[in-house]
């Protein structure tokens, strides 16, 4: 794993580690990341790059020319700014220092290996175009990328294609995966309230108790996956709370039902299908039961899939940076959800998941105890600065 890129990171891999460290002390939420914002801005500019803000509230531009422009091409590298509303439960001397608000998905790993980039890139600008870094906000629900786009990004910054870096714990350090196509899921939400007619316990004819009909329901939502979906086409559809209108008492039947879930897809085709077959389900059930449902579905992120030609050239770089060996390409995409997937409905591109190991703390993202590897900083920045070398090569 040797390259220029990668050898003058570590020149400099500690005060990467620092700015990363710095970010994961002082997290924000989505749409928040003024602290943030001002740091990377403050960065780009000290080494001498063009800085854009605005765009999303937080979000931040940084366009670096290279020493040619021969073609007017250019490509994009993104990197999400945002924390998460969790608690912290690490001991890292760099950990949280406000409650209820952590880095536990590595958004300060992604924008401190794109700065790496972006300081290799103003420094050497060995490259024939402009590469557009940006910094985006609120990636954990809060659909910062499709803001940026809606607010004109690509107008404003054009791209022939955009890529985005990912950690990934599930695999070793020094080792990238990226496929063609679906690569993260749309992430749906269902809400469902099931009403019926409260009443004693003890004397359930009176009654019209919906805790039976919501539990017809549950049961019968897992055919859609089983019975109505193409077995090879894959669909999530979890109930993942319930609460009743009646808490505490033993002997009374509630008046209605609550149910909070989640629906994970990879293809337009079967998030209809999901929609669809759910509530007609529900309500259906509900009402063979004496009850009545109300279903909301709202739609979440897109599911975040990578054009070929870009999926193709980004394994052939990492191939370059790790070796061969290293890039996995047969990989199964996962059924996580990335606002990623508005900009490559925009434009060609590719996500990227990079070995993040398991040894900080031995756990996955979005858990408590969760940091991001330090050590994965340069070779995180030194594989997208690749990117640009190769997609925009000199001469």
């Amino acid at each position: 794993m040797k390259n220029d890129a990668l050898e003058m990171l570590r020149l400099f891999h500690a005060e990467l580690i620092h700015i990363r460290r710095d970010i994961h002390a002082n997290p924000e939420l989505g749409f928040e990341e003024t602290r943030t914002s001002q740091l990377v801005a403050d960065k780009l500019g000290e080494w001498g790059i063009e800085v854009h803000r605005g765009l999303a509230r937080t979000g931040v531009i940084g366009v670096i020319k290279g020493r040619k422009d021969s073609g007017g091409r250019a490509i994009g590298l993104r990197a999400d700014m945002d924390c998460l509303s969790m608690h912290e439960t690490g001991d890292a001397p760099h950990r949280s220092k406000v409650a209820g608000r952590m880095h536990a998905c590595g958004h300060d790993g992604h924008t401190t290996m794109l700065l790496g980039a972006a300081r290799y890139l103003a420094q050497t600008r060995n490259f024939d175009g402009t590469v557009n870094l940006i910094f985006q906000p609120a990636e954990e629900g809060g659909g910062g990328g499709r803001v940026m786009v809606e607010e004109g990004l690509f107008k404003r910054f054009p791209v022939d294609a955009v890529y985005a870096l990912h950690n990934w714990p599930g695999l070793p350090v020094g080792k990238m995966a990226v496929r063609p196509g679906a690569m993260m899921a749309a992430t749906d939400e269902i809400r469902l309230k099931v009403r019926g007619r409260g009443g004693h316990a003890a004397l359930p004819h009176l009654a019209m108790d919906p805790v039976v009909a919501t539990a017809h329901i549950i049961t019968a939502l897992q055919t859609i996956a089983s019975r109505n979906a193409n077995p090879v086409d894959a669909i999530v559809v979890s109930l993942c709370s319930m609460q009743t209108s009646q808490v505490g008492a033993f002997n009374v039947i509630p008046g209605h039902v609550e149910l909070i879930g989640t629906v994970r897809t990879f293809s337009p085709e079967m998030r209809e299908l999901a929609e669809k077959r759910i509530k007609e389900i529900a309500t259906s059930v509900a009402q063979a039961l004496g009850a009545s449902a109300e279903v909301e579905y709202r739609r979440g992120y897109p599911a975040t899939v990578n054009t070929e030609k870009e999926a193709l050239f980004a394994a052939r770089v990492g191939e370059k940076v790790f070796g061969k060996d290293n890039v996995v390409t047969d990989g199964e995409p996962t059924m996580g959800g990335e606002d990623f997937s508005y900009l490559l409905q925009a434009k060609p591109g590719a996500y990227v998941l990079l070995g993040q190991g398991g040894a900080q703390g031995g756990c996955y993202l979005h858990n408590p105890a969760y940091d991001f590897n330090d050590d994965v900083i340069p070779l995180g920045a030194g594989y997208l600065a690749a990117l640009v070398e190769e997609a925009l090569p000199l001469g």
